[in-house]
């Protein structure tokens, strides 16, 4: 019997293979390009000192032509940055953290859930199936209102928990930048679901004392992903307003929102949004350019709002009593894998080095023209961030994309912790995130940041952010006293 050949998968290091390749192709100009510089150099040593004078005293030069060259290198320079646009900065940004009379252990929810729903018991055990399933902890917070009983969402208390989350906000982030409510350009204001008469920005407006000719603007009913939006809105004033400072604010109030009902696709937000805010600074001032945390490279937006399954996933309506509330599909989880996947389409290009976009080229190809059963490949996100922060609507989410991307527990460990301790904090949740990552000292320059948010509509958001500085872990913020505690287990099933 021959001698069987060796198992050469086994044996070679693909991993390095791998490695080797993406050296190879990323680097393919730099490595094209060094043997021809030599190769230019070897060239002028070997001519020599006075065949390089005599080359250089043959050439003849016209005034004319001088001067036209230089005008036409100026011409082109100065269009150049004309039409290049400003770099936008995060110059930093702070997060509301909820103060410890707001927060709902598992028993206080249930026993809640319990009262207000005596005579309803399957909605109470399904409340404690989601709650058991969440990802929450036990330290996650409500509103004053949602602590009565029965719950007291009136118009005064709605507004009292939005001047508490944004004013504290606000507060924060003018400590932290030194920021007066004067060198505020531009004001935008995202809440999904309360939206008042004066508006959210015109209440921060009066309480600070902003200037007259701000430009504010008010967005609500975009859901989870509305802070990015809310950034891609600051970005595109920023490149037309030069050397001006934006303010972004997101939050989401959870007392006018507290469903009292029966129907189960509606007590599920119940389970999972909880208190949340953060303010955040951008800036286009070359000034800012030190200090500044980030630098915005990216945003892409994907809108799924014409298919009618994904205009209707995430719906407010009333129930069969009259109630209202926020009514979540069973097929929420495939429509945001599909908007996720047009989505990363888009930004990929963007992002991915040429090794990925390759490899992903020759197996889009080959399943067009050769065998459509070939397996699709999914780039390396890997490759392209080293920090993922993704909207921490639930655990499924957060599951749903860890696997679709490949990702490490570690590259997921600031959304499922930020679900832990916070819950759903709405379009907010991404700035805690990205503070859990600051706080464990893993946030060092150069490092690139990738935003992933779902909303309402449907709706998925992304945004790039490269780190301008090594940040050192701060000495306040939401994860001040309990970072130490961090990554904790999650189990499965906390059983109640």
């Amino acid at each position: 019997m021959p001698p069987m050949l060796p198992d050469f998968s086994n044996s070679v290091k693909l991993k390095y293979v791998k490695l080797g390749y993406q050296y190879l192709v990323n680097h393919f100009i730099t490595l094209t390009l060094i043997p021809i510089m030599v190769a230019f150099f070897i060239e002028v040593l070997r001519l020599g000192p006075d065949e390089i004078l005599n080359l250089w005293n043959s050439l003849h030069f016209d005034l004319v032509q001088i001067l036209c060259s230089a005008f036409l290198i100026i011409f082109i320079a100065t269009l150049y940055f004309m039409l290049k646009p400003r770099t936008i900065y995060l110059v930093d940004y702070a997060c509301f953290k909820p103060p410890v009379t707001c927060r709902v252990p598992f028993a206080t929810f249930m026993e809640h859930s319990r009262i207000i729903l005596e005579d309803k018991p399957k909605s109470v055990e399904f409340q404690m199936r989601i709650l058991e399933r969440s990802g929450l902890g036990e330290e996650t917070c409500l509103p004053p209102a949602i602590h009565y009983i029965p719950p007291k969402p009136t118009m005064e208390a709605a507004r009292g928990e939005a001047e508490l989350v944004i004013f504290s906000a606000m507060d924060s982030l003018f400590n932290k930048t030194g920021l007066k409510p004067k060198d505020i350009d531009i004001l935008i204001v995202n809440c999904s679901l309360f939206s008042p008469t004066p508006s959210l920005s015109a209440m921060v407006i009066n309480k600070y004392k902003l200037r007259s000719n701000i430009k504010s603007f008010n967005l609500s009913g975009m859901g989870c992903s509305a802070g990015l939006i809310s950034i891609d809105l600051a970005r595109d004033l920023l490149q037309v307003h030069p050397n001006s400072n934006a303010v972004v604010v997101s939050t989401e109030i959870i007392t006018p929102n507290y469903y009292q009902g029966n129907e189960r696709a509606m007590l599920l937000p119940n389970c999972l949004f909880r208190m949340g805010g953060a303010a955040i600074l951008l800036s286009n001032r070359k000034s800012e350019r030190k200090r500044a945390k980030y630098r915005l490279v990216h945003v892409v937006r994907t809108h799924k709002g014409a298919d009618d399954k994904a205009y209707h996933c995430v719906f407010e309506e009333e129930d069969k009593e009259g109630k209202v509330g926020i009514s979540l599909s069973k097929d929420l989880m495939a429509i945001a894998g599909e908007a996720l996947k047009s989505n990363i389409t888009t930004i990929g290009p963007l992002v991915l080095p040429t090794s990925e976009q390759l490899l992903f080229l020759i197996t889009f190809i080959g399943r067009k023209f050769v065998n459509p059963k070939w397996k699709p490949y999914i780039p390396d996100f890997k490759q392209a961030f080293e920090h993922f922060c993704i909207h921490a609507g639930g655990r499924a989410v957060i599951d749903e994309l860890q696997k679709n991307l490949q990702l490490s527990t570690e590259h997921v460990e600031a959304s499922r912790m930020t679900l832990h301790r916070f819950g759903n904090t709405s379009s907010s949740s991404l700035w805690y995130e990205l503070n859990y990552i600051e706080s464990k000292g893993r946030m060092k320059r150069g490092d690139r940041v990738w935003q992933i948010a779902f909303g309402s509509g449907f709706k998925c958001n992304s945004a790039v952010w490269k780190c301008n500085r090594s940040i050192k872990t701060p000495e306040d913020g939401p994860w001040a006293d309990c970072i130490d505690r961090y990554p904790v287990h999650i189990p499965e099933i906390v059983k109640l």
